[in-house]
């Protein structure tokens, strides 16, 4: 299922703004993870729905795939 362009481009925002909170991290810093994260490509391409999910849902996949990401550096 394809979600409307527009509201696809909310809900990003609302992720990243949500995202950045619960790691304290800039908005910057969190759009730029966003935009390079496994998350954002199932979004994108509506693998399973993943753009249905709520934002505090996707905020919190978002911080596990950062604290692995850095795990690894």
């Amino acid at each position: 299922m394809n979600a409307n362009p527009i509201l696809l481009q909310k809900k990003y925002s609302r992720v990243i703004e949500c995202f950045a909170g619960r790691m304290n991290i800039s908005l910057d810093d969190a759009l730029e993870f966003f935009y390079h994260s496994e998350v954002y490509q199932l979004m994108r391409d509506g693998v399973s729905d993943m753009h249905c999910m709520s934002d505090e849902y996707l905020a919190e996949e978002l911080k596990q795939e950062y604290e692995t990401k850095q795990v690894v550096k």
